[in-house]
């Protein structure tokens, strides 16, 4: 009986590899694999050792109520400090994918100046052949600095436009306590 819960196997049987525990995952607070049952010779569930019926499920007919939400509270922790975990490796990834992204547009940014370096200095010459290299120099330099006055005009009204406060989550934040409230 497989899981898709991070490959979980059977009461009573090896995960594939041979590691014991639970998907061979280390619970972080103790430093120990997630037994679960899960790699033990004798078939039990969660922490507190519930027997277990021929079909895998719990059973539960000696137990008390207590105990039954002590295992669930258990359960439900285990399966939270899982899934935060989860959420850290996959988050991880992305952000490394994100890192490499990152630096392929600066690489490329760096590219489209060079381009614009090299083909202002051609501009500049192909210029030269027709007036003095200082003059030509110039038409370049004024070329590139309108293009620079433009990007900043545009630029500047982009972020008159920012608004730092975020509207709608400040709304729903302040409906939020009259939902709690009973009517």
């Amino acid at each position: 009986m497989s899981t898709p819960y991070s490959g979980a196997t059977p009461a009573g049987a090896t995960p594939a590899g041979g590691q014991a525990g639970y998907g061979g995952q280390i619970d972080p607070s103790t430093g120990q694999p997630y037994t679960a049952g899960y790699g033990t010779n004798h078939a039990v569930s969660g922490q507190i050792g519930t027997p277990v019926t021929d079909e895998g499920r719990p059973d539960i007919g000696a137990n008390s109520v207590g105990a039954l939400i002590g295992e669930v509270t258990k359960d439900l922790s285990t399966l939270m400090r899982q899934e935060l975990e989860l959420a850290k490796v996959e988050i991880k990834a992305e952000a490394k994918k994100a890192g490499q992204g990152a630096g392929m547009f600066g690489a490329a940014g760096f590219a489209g100046y060079m381009v614009a370096l090299f083909l202002s200095i051609a501009l500049m010459w192909a210029l030269a052949s027709a007036i003095p290299t200082g003059w030509a120099a110039l038409i370049v330099a004024v070329l590139w600095g309108i293009v620079g006055a433009v990007a900043f005009v545009m630029g500047r009204k982009k972020f008159q436009q920012v608004n730092p406060k975020p509207e709608r989550t400040v709304d729903t934040l302040s409906q939020v306590p009259g939902a709690l409230k009973p009517h």
